[in-house]
């Protein structure tokens, strides 16, 4: 039996030990630690043993911790919590969280389970099930714990990474029962309500989060910029300017890629120029990612060598950075530049994907390079076994019908693997028109037809031309019929200008616009001028 005076000595060596683990900052350290626990036969004592399996978990040690772990003969709810907590942190093994509770609950210890534990858990459903998420989502209503704010948070989070449905009407439905909403809930709630489509009430409720961050600003921009409304993206980024808060790297690429689509070059020259001056810490050389969409942005507003002189500036390059500077030259007519990237792209050893044999192709086909084309086509196959897709495919019959081998086009068409879509039959009927073949062009309206109205209706008019510029009159009355019983119009023209930073967007015959009166005088007096 050990003295009463051993006793003191005993607590206050558990009590170093456990002084030392929360000092410990190497793996090293710790082993050096756990040894003298086990030494001192400490091995079983449940505090001591659950601060270190923090720092193995915290410094990614997790079969150093599942080893400690298993030695363990009674391990209290600490104990289990920071096992379940480390593999929910996993994003390869977030699975054995749950295996873990059950093994919990076989041994009688889940009805101690507290909010720390469901807390982890429901982090470990929202990576693997939905289902078991649900399951624990049922226990925590049972502890009576659903009006904690931070498995609140949890619940709406696991329901939004969900999505669907179900999982999208779950977060909305948790979100509406909170009594305290964090800023981290309100801005997940934003990017389910932009991933869902609701831009409104993204907006709405935008305008009641009490304390922005840099997140809920930077939600609003993507989420604008990925439903398509891009002017309202770059709006947000300019109040985003005015409030003072600092420009993170994903609002400056979502920014920059709006340009890109809105064809902004003077925005997002300003963009370039306000980052490279190393505002707010960002290093537009480490940040390949940024680079990229300036590179994109550049390209897709004409300013090809701009968009080059970014790409040569990088230190570091992605796949993404490659496919992006070839695709940018290929659309705008480049090819020896293109086709030289794509070689300087294989010297540095990059292997290519079907993004950047796609751009190579566009390449080909927009500057009549048959021959080059075949070969690069055959090249992607045998050489790095990439199957052709549809966009392959389009380019190719793009290639041929630019360069008049409509025959070549037409036989190619009939050995697709997939179903040609609307890309391919207009892609041939442009060559048809040019050459005024009406024999190919026919067969290419007989399968246009079958397309959905709203996406043959251009095609039905381009072959009708082909037919007038045949003067086969009978023929695009033929068609014009057609269009009438497919209930289908020809679609309106539609034109972009900007003024003064502002981009305007015109349709044909639209007599909506603000100044419609003043629009339709000047194009008229233009109009009298030009004749």
């Amino acid at each position: 039996m050990k003295s009463k005076k051993s006793l003191p000595n005993s607590r206050q060596l558990q009590q170093h030990l456990f002084s030392l683990l929360q000092k410990c900052e190497t793996t090293g350290r710790l082993t050096q630690i756990h040894t003298q626990i086990i030494t001192n036969g400490f091995s079983q004592k449940n505090y001591i043993i659950a601060k270190l399996l923090s720092f193995c978990i915290d410094y990614g040690e997790l079969s150093y911790a599942h080893k400690t772990f298993q030695l363990i003969e009674n391990p209290s709810l600490s104990i289990w919590n920071q096992m379940i907590r480390g593999y929910a942190s996993s994003e390869s093994s977030s699975k054995e969280s749950i295996k873990l509770f059950k093994q919990m609950e076989r041994t009688g210890m889940v009805h101690a389970a507290d909010e720390f534990t469901y807390s982890f858990l429901l982090t470990a459903c929202s990576k693997s099930s939905l289902r078991e998420g649900e399951q624990v989502h049922a226990r925590i209503l049972l502890k009576g714990l659903c009006s904690n704010v931070i498995l609140q948070t949890k619940l709406v989070n696991m329901y939004a990474v969900a999505g669907g449905d179900i999982g999208n009407a779950m977060a909305c439905e948790m979100f509406s029962k909170m009594t305290q909403r964090s800023v981290v809930t309100c801005n997940l709630m934003l990017s389910l309500h932009f991933r869902s489509g609701r831009v409104d009430e993204a907006w709405k409720l935008f305008e009641e989060i009490p304390e922005k961050n840099v997140v809920s600003w930077t939600t609003m921009i993507s989420g604008y910029a990925r439903n398509g409304r891009c002017e309202l993206a770059l709006m947000w980024f300019g109040e985003m300017q005015r409030a003072g808060i600092e420009l993170d790297q994903v609002a400056m690429v979502e920014a920059v890629s709006a340009c890109a689509e809105l064809g902004d070059l003077k925005l997002g020259r300003q963009i370039h120029s306000y980052i490279e001056k190393g505002s707010d810490g960002i290093n537009l050389q480490q940040s390949v990612s940024l680079t990229n969409a300036i590179i994109h942005m550049y390209a897709n507003c004409g300013a090809i060598e701009e968009a080059y002189s970014a790409f040569k500036g990088m230190l570091h390059r992605s796949l993404i950075s490659w496919n992006t500077m070839i695709v940018g030259f290929a659309k705008q007519g480049c090819r020896v530049e293109a086709l030289g990237v794509f070689r300087w792209m294989l010297t540095a050893g990059v292997r290519p994907d079907e993004v950047t044999f796609l751009g190579v192709l566009c390449a080909c086909s927009h500057t009549g390079m048959v021959k080059e084309g075949r070969h690069y086509f055959d090249y992607m196959v045998l050489s790095f076994e990439i199957q052709p897709n549809i966009k392959h495919y389009g380019c190719m019959v793009d290639l041929f019908s630019r360069a008049g081998l409509l025959d070549e086009a037409q036989q190619l068409i009939q050995t697709i693997p997939m179903k040609p879509n609307d890309v391919i039959w207009g892609a041939l009927l442009g060559g048809c028109r040019v050459y005024k073949n009406i024999e190919i062009a026919k067969y290419a309206g007989d399968h246009i037809v079958e397309l959905k109205p709203n996406r043959a209706a251009g095609y039905l008019v381009l072959l009708a031309n082909v037919y007038a510029s045949a003067k086969k009159w009978d023929h695009v009355e033929r068609i014009k019929q057609r269009m009438v019983e497919m209930q289908v119009n020809k679609p309106s023209g539609r034109s972009w200008i900007q003024i003064d930073g502002v981009v305007h967007d015109f349709i044909a015959g639209d007599l909506t616009h603000e100044n419609a009166p003043a629009i339709y005088n000047m194009a008229s007096q233009i109009a009298r001028q030009s004749v």
